[in-house]
C-alpha cells in the first residue's frame, strides 16, 4: 500500500482558500500576526501526522475583480498578508520532524540573496525546508516591485531556468565537501582552497560568487513547484522534486500529472521520484450527517465577492460585469493559466457559470471539498491517489486551526489503519521524509551535476 503524504496548506494571512470564513466564530485566522498562532499550529500538525506545513504567498493585492482591490481588501481575500519565512524558525524550535514548504517568488529577488535566505532556514530547521518555486502572476506585484506590468508568462520560466542554474552553482558547487574544518588547533575554520567562485555569466544574471553560507543539511532545499501550464510542466520536469497541481476533479488533475511524469522520464529522471500533491478541503465529523451539517453552516459565511476576487487574482479574468449565469470561456492571460484552465478547457464535459463558480470556490478554492465521516474522507483520498496519480495532499482549511485538528483527530487514524500514513517518523531531513534516499539531491536530478568531488587540497 503506497504512502500518502500530507501537507497542511496555510498562508500568513487572515483568509486563505475559503472566502469570508474569517467571520466564523471558531476561526482563528486573525491571529496570523501572532507568533503563538504559528507555534501552536506547528505542534498540532506534528502531533497530528502531517509531513509539512506548506505556506503559500503572493506579493500583491488581488485587484482584477471590478477593476479594484476593494473586494479583496474588504473580504480579507489573501489581504493583508505577511512574509511567509519569518515564523519558520520559531515553528522549527517547537517541533522535531515537521517540514516547512515556503513559497518564494524568483521574479523579484536576486538568486544570490534568496539562496542565502533558504540555506539559513535549512540550517536553523535541521534540514526541514522546501522551496515552493513560483514566478508570480499578479500585475499588482509587478507594479510595486519596479515593473510596469508583469513579465510575459513563458519568459518568466526562461528566467527561472537560469535562476535555478545559479542557485545550483551556489548550493552545490561553491563549497566542496569537507571545506569546513573547524580546526581550532591550526586556526582554520574553513579551507580557502575548497571554497570556489561560481563565475556565472548568463542572459539574465551575473553572479561571480562565492556563496556566503556553508552547506546546510540538504545543501539544496527540497524543490517544490506550483503550476500546470505546458511551460510550467516543462520547468517542473527538469527541476521539481514535488509538484502542486490543483483541480476540482481527479480527471482535471490527471492530465498535468501524466504530462509531468512523461516529461521527467524524457529528461532521464525517475518520474515516480517526483511527488505530486493536490489540494483538498476536508470537512469531517464522526458521521456523514454531522459533517454535512457542518458544511452547510460554513456555507452561510461564504463571501461571493471574496471568492470572485480570488478567482480574478488567480486568472487575470474579471467576472464582475458578467451575467451570473454566463458560461466561462478560456482566454490567454499572463496570470495563473492552470487556474483558469481547471474551470474551462481541462474538463470540457463541464461548463461553469459565474454563479456556480463562486459557489464552488467559496469554500476550498480550486480543489474539492470532502465532507463525510472519517472512512468516507479516507476513501475519497484513496480514490484521488488512484485516479489522479497523486502522492499526497495539501490539506486546506475552512476554519483554522479547526480543520487541521479535525483532520488529525478523525482522518489520520483511519489512514494509519489502512497503512497509508506511518505511526510516527524518525527525525530526518524533509527530503528523506518525502522518500529520498538521503539528505542531498538525487543523482539523476540536474542540480546534482554541479556537485563537486572533494579535492585533496
Amino acid at each position: 500500500m503506497s504512502r500518502i503524504f500530507l501537507n497542511a496548506f496555510d498562508m500568513a494571512c487572515v483568509g486563505h482558500q475559503s472566502a469570508g470564513l474569517w467571520r466564523h466564530p471558531e476561526d482563528q485566522g486573525h491571529r496570523y500576526r501572532e507568533l503563538g498562532y504559528w507555534t501552536e499550529l506547528a505542534r498540532i500538525l506534528e502531533g497530528g501526522g502531517f509531513d509539512a506545513l506548506f505556506l503559500a504567498d503572493v506579493l500583491g493585492a488581488y485587484d482584477v475583480y471590478g477593476g479594484s482591490r476593494d473586494a479583496a481588501v474588504r473580504d480579507a481575500a489573501q489581504f493583508p498578508v505577511n512574509d511567509p519565512t519569518a515564523a519558520v524558525s520559531a515553528m522549527a524550535a517547537v517541533t522535531e520532524t515537521l517540514g516547512f514548504g515556503i513559497t518564494l517568488s524568483l521574479t523579484y529577488e536576486q538568486p544570490y540573496a534568496l539562496a542565502r535566505r533558504l540555506t539559513t532556514l535549512d540550517h536553523l530547521t535541521g534540514g526541514r525546508v522546501a522551496w515552493n518555486i513560483v514566478t508570480s502572476y499578479l500585475d499588482s506585484a509587478a507594479r510595486n516591485l519596479g515593473l510596469q506590468t508583469q513579465i510575459p508568462h513563458d519568459q518568466r520560466y526562461e528566467i527561472a531556468d537560469e535562476y535555478l542554474e545559479v542557485c545550483y552553482k551556489l548550493w552545490e558547487a561553491s563549497w566542496e565537501p569537507g571545506a569546513v574544518l573547524r580546526d581550532a588547533e591550526r586556526g582554520v575554520f574553513t579551507d580557502p582552497a575548497k571554497v570556489h567562485d561560481i563565475e556565472h555569466k548568463g542572459r539574465y544574471f551575473s553572479v561571480p560568487g562565492p556563496f556566503l553560507c556553508e552547506p546546510s543539511p540538504q545543501r539544496t532545499p527540497v524543490l517544490f513547484q506550483a503550476g500546470a501550464s505546458p511551460r510550467g510542466v516543462k520547468f517542473a520536469a527538469a527541476h521539481a522534486e514535488a509538484v502542486f497541481v490543483s483541480g476540482p476533479t481527479p480527471q482535471v488533475v490527471r492530465g498535468p500529472v501524466r504530462a509531468l511524469r512523461a516529461a521527467a522520464a524524457e529528461l532521464g529522471r525517475d518520474p515516480r521520484s517526483i511527488k505530486v500533491f493536490t489540494m483538498v478541503t476536508p470537512v469531517v465529523a464522526e458521521t456523514r450527517e454531522r459533517a454535512v451539517a457542518k458544511l452547510d453552516e460554513y456555507r452561510r459565511f461564504v463571501s461571493r465577492t471574496g471568492a470572485l476576487a480570488l478567482f480574478g487574482g488567480w486568472t487575470g479574468v474579471d467576472l464582475a460585469e458578467l451575467d451570473p449565469d454566463e458560461p466561462l470561456r478560456y482566454v490567454e492571460t499572463d496570470a495563473n493559466r492552470s487556474a483558469l484552465a481547471s474551470f474551462t478547457t481541462a474538463a470540457p464535459e463541464r461548463t461553469w457559470t459565474v454563479r456556480e463558480l463562486a459557489a464552488e470556490i467559496g469554500i476550498g478554492g480550486r480543489g474539492p471539498v470532502l465532507a463525510g465521516s472519517p472512512a468516507e474522507v479516507a476513501d475519497e483520498l484513496e480514490r484521488w491517489v488512484a485516479e489522479a496519480d497523486v502522492d499526497g495532499f495539501n490539506v486546506a482549511y475552512v476554519t483554522t486551526p479547526g480543520t487541521f485538528v479535525d483532520f488529525a483527530k478523525y482522518v489520520v487514524p483511519e489512514l494509519r489503519r489502512r497503512g497509508r500514513v506511518p505511526d510516527g517518523v524518525p527525525s530526518s531531513t524533509l527530503r528523506e521524509r518525502l522518500g529520498g534516499s538521503g539528505p542531498l539531491l538525487p543523482d539523476d536530478h540536474p542540480g546534482a551535476a554541479y556537485r563537486r568531488s572533494p579535492s585533496s587540497g
